[in-house]
């Protein structure tokens, strides 16, 4: 009698929704996770392309940044490395919301459900802010994507970066969704992991931009 309780609560487990949802106890690296890293992967092998393409533009400029004869307020707005504060203020903001985010794993791994949400909040506010700080620096350059190599380099950088800074938002958007519905626990957070590799990824990219225009 006992085992055939037993076969029944086992067979009911297998088919129950949430069955599909744990963890994998046999160990490794789930299927979300793994294609997540190989899709980071290709993202590293996206943006090296753009720095190697920024680098030889530079090494072929005889002065870098460059000056533009008879046009001093776009040489001056050129030279990123005078005035770097406001960017300097989106990477505190981008560098915080990584650590947020991780917060937020850890707090979901212990089956910490106030702490998850609240932290993947924080972290999707501060990416938003991001955003709109990354628009309104656009705006006040005194350059465009049209100005130049530098123009066009610097542009196709931080855009290529903000396009993806919006595709990680929308990630978070989903993970927090997800949790106030409850579908995250200790044994089911792969989507939760896989998203914070992704937003971690974003925040090391925006670093290597901000050394890379405005500051070396």
């Amino acid at each position: 009698m006992s085992t055939d309780a037993q076969a029944l609560t086992v067979h009911s487990d297998e088919h129950s929704p949430v069955a599909g949802l744990a963890h994998d106890t046999r160990g490794g690296i789930s299927n979300p996770i793994l294609g997540m890293i190989l899709f980071i992967c290709s993202e590293v092998m996206f943006f090296s392309g753009l720095f190697a393409a920024y680098f030889a533009v530079r090494a072929a400029a005889p002065i870098w940044p460059p000056i533009v004869p008879g046009d001093e307020a776009l040489t001056e707005a050129y030279n990123l490395h005078a005035e770097p504060w406001f960017a300097l203020g989106l990477t505190i903001i981008l560098v915080i919301s990584s650590f947020t985010c991780q917060f937020g794993v850890w707090a979901i791994r212990k089956d910490d459900r106030t702490g998850f949400i609240r932290n993947i909040g924080i972290t999707l506010v501060l990416g938003i802010t991001f955003l709109i700080g990354q628009v309104y620096d656009y705006l006040t350059l005194g350059f465009g994507i049209s100005d130049g190599t530098f123009g066009t380099t610097f542009y196709t950088l931080t855009g290529f970066h903000g396009a993806h800074v919006f595709g990680g938002a929308i990630m978070l958007s989903v993970v927090l969704y997800r949790g106030l519905a409850g579908q995250f626990s200790s044994k089911h957070h792969d989507a939760v992991e896989a998203t914070s590799l992704y937003w971690h990824f974003v925040d090391v990219v925006w670093i290597a931009l901000f050394s890379t225009l405005y500051i070396l």
